[in-house]
């Protein structure tokens, strides 16, 4: 009999006992005899008898019931329990279930045989309700809102860069963290016996250049343990005025068990700088001059809304004389910019424009303009004003696409905007037209097919069309959706608002120019003017899902000198916004009056550019979007958590010959009848890759020549993407290889220079040290690195995790920018999960630039450090893509295997 076993019941768990218990329920005789607990390689519908490999033995019980009154003594069916037996080494079922606790494998997979399977006095027979009993303690998660309080310990907890460290006017810095499990099971309960442990250290020359020494140590609770979100917060011992710190926090975790106890700890935090400057100005105020209202703990009404400016005064605080500056941010991320404002008579008056509804922070700083120990303008701690914003006017219309399946005769997309009529769209010419299972939110979704089923360019004419026009064009509106190109040999229109001779406006793919366009045209004539905001990069990829948006801007008032255009891709700026009248000075801001249009343009009186390929959740505001709210939009959230699409998936346990062929199906849509993306299979080398195995196939590599590839890319790396390799490593041959030996899983190459755009791999990192990691690289023109983010597994890679399989998935979220240490700017964060479990570092890996693969998509080898090569031993049973990233619950979910 078999018994399987996932891990997410276990997530987060530190593993201190298990018990594996099976019902007996019928013996041979009533002698006693020997079974077997064996750990095996995992079942699965390919199985075939003898089964799995087996990998090592659980435990042994010398037992006999089932038999009831046919035995003196009675023996009934009963319960048979294996743990661990001290006395037999060879028995290690804890830490086992440890492993896959710890995501160091996919299943757990457990044997119950005769130890003597030829003799037939010892057949018994056992119930399918087996049980794993585990006792467990909460695994420690790194602390959240690590930080200073700023000033003389008042106000919002700060974590700041070595270049810019927050200021405290008192010797003894107040800090605080919150101790956290590392996975929340239970929202609400109150979870772990949990402990905070700050560390901080001093420059020796008090500035950032200088060496780092340990000055001071501290733990909160000063006794006994908090729960799960505590926020811990404590005063250090006394510093020195002028000097320059840093801190840091983990969390630890304890345990009491069998009359043993114990702790862990897990990573620390990131490095909090914070320099003690008791002269430094104080806190300055801030008063609001409408529309916003500084929130009290009994009103904390909304006013204006996002992109609507409000102005706030800034005055010095009582205290100073010499105000000659202020700089403020809001502090809805890290990623806002800073600002700094020259002070009149000590004081300033500035407008800003709140990019998100909902409360927001602004933080003022106040500067005498004298210098610090390194040169840098000195800036007293930050005031704090809160403001809510109102919610902003919603879509005047959304179209999502999801109204029918492929083959379904309706032709008509309903309109879900929120802000007056309603317009439908309308799917005009059906052999051209139609819908798509390729659908941007993933299984079940639906997109708008265009064009792309139609061999002959010259009938490639199907489009769809509002049945009323969506947005005023001469006033300020956002357009944007997801767009899948197929066909970049001429220009291939996504979105367009139609006038009696030309577009307003076209959202499009230029071939002249080979990139991304937001046009628009001075006037409603044969041979207008185009005025352009165009991508960044050129030649943008086939075949994957990239997010577009164009935005117009009155800017809110009649002038129209300053009304700007501006291409955004994949929720980022293109550029600087284009003004319309510099560029042309026949501008005006005109009205389409026709309905918009879906997958073609009108161009001189007549219409063109059809699209190819797939368009998906089409949304139209009456407003200019901020660049915060398109952020959001590009997130394509479903119930609070970003969407993601599954775009390539390679399935070696249903292959077979020589190449690693698709799913013939959508695994998570039930009504898929094929896997609807059609790469192609992954072509295997001519030696050191084969398809073959003991009990189920899988691609085999040997470490030295193996490794198969299909033609890349398959997502818009400039974008979120998620990543995802089903492997089993061979430790024997690994064994071999040189420490810093990089054996990739997977990997995308870049479009020059032997480097990968990114890519899964194991790393020897010691003698018998190994560790999983997730990278990405961007090159320049010439293939040199320009800029790298790399995340790494927390433990070395244990006994449990070889020659058995284990998911290894990578995730960077181009939504997450943040600044680093340095004061610099990331775009987007790199993200590895061993199973299903996210390993945390004590930095994030952020991207400096954007970067796009091309050419081959790899498994069993890859690109890096200037070489192609890097071969892989060891076993791939899958590999998986898709557009966005998943959060953990998403990983859990679609990639770790379920409980059975």
């Amino acid at each position: 009999m078999y018994f399987e076993f996932g891990a997410s019941e276990l997530a987060g768990k530190h593993v201190l006992d298990a018990t594996f218990r099976a019902y007996e329920t019928w013996s041979y005789n009533c002698s006693p005899h020997w079974v077997d607990l064996e750990r095996t390689d995992n079942i699965s519908e390919g199985t075939r008898w003898p089964g799995p490999k087996q990998l090592n033995q659980m435990g042994d019980r010398y037992v006999s019931a089932g038999r009831g009154n046919l035995c003196s003594p009675e023996q009934p069916n009963s319960w048979i329990e294996f743990n661990d037996n001290p006395a037999e080494k060879d028995e290690d079922l804890t830490t086992t279930v440890r492993a896959l606790a710890n995501g160091k494998m996919s299943r757990l997979t457990l044997m119950l045989r005769a130890k003597d399977e030829g003799d037939p006095r010892a057949w018994k027979r056992f119930d399918n309700n087996a049980e794993l009993k585990v006792w467990y303690m909460h695994k420690p998660g790194v602390p959240s809102t690590v930080g200073a309080v700023p000033g003389t310990g008042n106000g919002r907890t700060q974590c700041r860069p070595a270049k810019d460290p927050v200021t405290v006017t008192v010797n003894t810095p107040t800090l605080r963290a919150t101790v956290q499990t590392k996975v929340e099971q239970h929202q609400g309960d109150e979870e772990g016996s949990l402990q905070a442990e700050f560390v901080m250290q001093r420059s020796s020359t008090d500035t950032a250049a200088g060496s780092w020494s340990d000055v001071w140590k501290g733990y909160k609770p000063d006794s006994g343990w908090d729960p799960d979100g505590t926020r811990e917060t404590i005063t250090t011992s006394n510093r020195a005025d002028g000097g320059l710190y840093r801190f840091k926090a983990r969390t630890q975790s304890h345990w009491v068990y069998g009359g043993k106890k114990g702790d862990l700890f897990s990573p620390y935090s990131k490095w909090c700088y914070l320099r003690i400057d008791s002269t430094a100005p104080k806190a300055p105020t801030i008063q609001s001059m409408l529309p916003y209202a500084e929130c009290t703990t009994n009103d904390c009404v909304p006013r204006g809304g996002p992109g609507r400016p409000g102005k706030f005064h800034f005055r010095p605080n009582a205290a100073d004389r010499d105000v000659e500056a202020y700089r403020w941010r809001l502090l809805t991320s890290d990623a806002d910019e800073t600002r700094t404002v020259t002070a009149e008579s000590h004081q300033a008056v500035v407008s800003l424009k709140p990019g998100l509804s909902g409360t927001q922070t602004l933080s003022v700083e106040a500067s005498d303009l004298k210098k610090d120990k390194e040169g840098r303008v000195r800036w007293g701690p930050p005031a704090e004003f809160d403001f809510k914003v109102a919610v902003a006017e919603g879509t005047t219309g959304r179209w999502r696409f999801n109204d029918a399946p492929p083959g379904s005769d309706r032709t008509v997309a309903n309109d879900t905007g929120e802000v007056g009529a309603r317009h439908d769209v309308v799917l005009r010419d059906q052999a051209g037209t139609g819908w798509s299972t390729m659908g941007r939110r993933g299984a079940g979704d639906y997109a708008l097919r265009l064009n792309d089923n139609i061999s002959d360019p010259d009938k490639r004419v199907g489009y769809a069309s509002t049945d009323g026009v969506p947005v005023n064009t001469q006033d300020s509106y956002t357009v944007s959706a997801w767009a899948y190109l197929t066909d970049a040999s001429a220009n291939r229109t996504i979105l367009s608002a139609p006038g009696e001779h030309g577009s307003a406006f076209t959202l499009y793919y230029s071939s002249a120019l080979k990139k991304w366009v937001f046009n628009r045209t001075d006037q409603d004539r044969n041979s207008p003017a185009y005025i352009r905001s165009t991508a960044t990069a050129e030649d943008p990829p086939l075949r994957v899902w990239t997010h577009l948006t164009g935005v117009f801007d009155t800017q809110d008032n009649g002038d129209r000198s300053d009304d700007t255009i501006q291409l955004f891709v994949n929720g980022r700026p293109q550029g600087k916004p284009v003004v319309l009248a510099d560029e042309a000075s026949t501008y005006e801001p005109w009205t389409a009056d026709r309905n918009m249009m879906v997958g073609r343009t009108k161009v001189g009186g007549g219409y063109g550019d059809y699209f190819t390929g797939r368009v998906d959740e089409f949304a139209a505001w009456q407003r200019a979007l901020e660049p915060k709210e398109i952020r959001e939009e590009n997130r394509l959230e479903r119930k609070g958590a970003p969407t993601n699409e599954l775009v390539g998936h390679w399935d070696a346990t249903i292959s077979s010959g020589d190449g690693v062929i698709e799913s013939p199906e959508d695994p998570d849509d039930p009504n898929s009848t094929g896997f609807p993306y059609r790469r192609g299979a992954m072509d295997l080398s001519g030696s050191g890759a084969r398809l073959t195995g003991e009990d189920a196939t899988s691609l085999v590599l040997d470490g030295k020549n193996g490794y198969a590839s299909a033609a890349g890319p398959v997502v818009d790396e400039t974008g979120s993407f998620t990543v995802s390799a089903r492997v089993r490593l061979t430790k024997s041959e690994l064994a071999g290889k040189p420490v810093g030996y990089r054996g990739l899983v997977a990997g995308q190459a870049t479009p020059v220079g032997k480097e990968s755009s990114w890519v899964l791999w194991v790393e020897k990192t010691g003698d018998d040290a190994y560790r999983w990691k997730f990278g990405r690289t961007a090159v320049n023109a010439d293939g040199k690195v320009a800029a790298s983010a790399v995340t790494t597994a927390e433990d070395v890679i244990g006994d449990k995790e070889w020659d058995t399989w284990v998911d290894v998935t990578g995730v960077f979220d181009a939504g997450l920018d943040f600044t680093d240490d340095e004061g610099d700017q990331r775009f987007g964060v790199a993200k590895l999960y061993v199973g299903q479990f996210a390993q945390q570092g004590e930095d994030d890996a952020g991207l400096a630039r954007a970067q796009q693969g091309d050419g081959s998509l790899t498994v069993g080898r890859g690109s890096a450090k200037g070489a192609t090569g890097h071969y892989l031993p060891g076993d791939l049973a899958k590999l998986r893509v898709w557009a966005g990233a998943m959060n953990q619950e998403q990983v859990t979910d679609q990639i770790a295997e379920p409980s059975t």
